[in-house]
């Protein structure tokens, strides 16, 4: 795409939803580092339900030790690689405590120092927590950065690099939200619905799906 057809793709998904969220439940950066841990593999709608149980009685790095990882395991079991993410999760509990005062830490490095914590949570935490302009580029954004010709790659971190230099800064902020819903609801992965796609115009993606019959 051309910088012009990329202002416009991204006016047009800012015009729809001029305050995108994250549709993980959380209340302090904690309990986004927790969500965003668990959410490997696993759908939102799954760790929500999770989450829902488990914030309540838990929700510091401190309360997550006290359950144990068995304890912690009988509210995530219902998640993917919920054994595995138990031990990282708590594992991540003792450094936060040890290393960084109980707070989730404010850098990239920190953050994946952590155990399960990757480039891709860490930049959802750096951008959803604490407002930098990060790209984590997930399945979603994968597809949408290749298909609409917006960020080719063939890497997760070639398509992150290339949104970084290619989206305008005024919608950095926000357009790691903007490109996750647009590829979980519109753009999809084996019937992407462009009869519904408000940036149509802008993609290179050929040739388009009609609605289907009524």
């Amino acid at each position: 795409m051309k910088p012009a057809e990329i202002d416009a793709f991204f006016a047009t998904l800012q015009a729809a939803n001029p305050q995108p969220e994250t549709e993980l439940e959380y209340t302090t950066p904690f309990e986004l580092l927790t969500a965003v841990l668990l959410s490997a593999q696993a759908t939102d709608v799954g760790v929500n339900k999770a989450t829902r149980k488990l914030f309540p009685v838990a929700n510091t790095p401190q309360a997550i030790l006290d359950l144990g990882i068995e304890g912690l395991s009988d509210y995530i079991k219902t998640i993917g690689l919920y054994k595995s993410k138990a031990k990282h999760l708590t594992e991540t509990c003792r450094i936060l405590l040890e290393q960084h005062g109980g707070e989730v830490p404010r850098t990239r490095e920190a953050l994946e120092a952590l155990p399960g914590v990757g480039r891709k949570t860490a930049n959802v935490v750096l951008n959803v927590a604490f407002g930098e302009h990060t790209m984590a580029v997930d399945t979603h954004i994968f597809r949408v950065g290749n298909r609409t010709g917006l960020a080719p790659g063939k890497t997760p971190l070639a398509v992150e690099l290339k949104l970084l230099k290619r989206v305008p800064a005024q919608y950095m902020q926000h357009a790691h939200h903007w490109l996750i819903l647009h590829g979980r609801y519109i753009c999809q992965a084996r019937k992407p619905r462009c009869w519904e796609c408000s940036v149509a115009p802008w993609c290179k993606f050929k040739p388009k799906t009609t609605a289907p019959a009524a």
